[in-house]
């Protein structure tokens, strides 16, 4: 799922990743009950009519619990589907019935496509990260699927990478795709990003 990365970035995902794996399984899940609050909570979540978001996976914080929360408060929830460039399409999210395996270990909906542009008409996007700098650079797996999403967002949308404690304010080495996020949400709280 990766591109060529330069060595810094390689090095610094690899240690982000390993980790990940250290967790514990119950610490993964309150760390995903908490990220699930946080964001039910903030106002830009409760207004939003329509929110992209994402099914976790690997040691990532957990999103089963915030995919519930959107879901019983009457949110619209979009999902991603990989396409084979390397893009995203997304689909929307009833529940996890809704989920099938699919390429690189993901789930991913079986709804009908909406398109590539699908992600321009939420009013939230949420987003996988390893890492965010100070100024919401996001470090993610290396395939370059999320970049390609973020630059089709409408400036001024919240936009949230969802994170661990201690994966906030890194230095992230910066290549010219690399699209930054509004915010970072971890399980204490959620963060603006300069």
């Amino acid at each position: 799922m990766t591109t060529r990365q330069p060595p810094a970035k390689v090095a610094v995902r690899d240690q982000l990743l390993a980790a990940r794996k250290r967790r514990s399984i119950g610490e993964v899940g309150e760390a995903a009950r908490d990220l699930a609050a946080h964001l039910l909570a903030g106002v830009d979540v409760r207004r939003a009519a329509t929110v992209a978001a994402y099914v976790s996976m690997n040691g990532e914080p957990g999103t089963g619990p915030l995919l519930d929360g959107l879901r019983a408060a009457g949110k619209r929830v979009i999902l991603p589907v990989v396409l084979p460039g390397m893009d995203l399409d997304w689909a929307v999210y009833r529940d996890p019935d809704d989920l099938a395996p699919a390429r690189y270990g993901l789930l991913e909906p079986v709804g009908e496509r909406l398109g590539v542009d699908a992600i321009a008409t939420a009013d939230v996007v949420l987003v996988p990260a390893l890492a965010v700098s100070p100024t919401g650079v996001r470090l993610g797996r290396g395939g370059g699927c999320y970049d390609r999403a973020l630059g089709r967002v409408p400036v001024g949308t919240f936009t949230c990478a969802l994170l661990y404690d201690g994966e906030v304010g890194l230095d992230i080495p910066v290549e010219p795709h690399d699209r930054p996020v509004g915010h970072a949400a971890t399980p204490s709280g959620i963060r603006r990003l300069a």
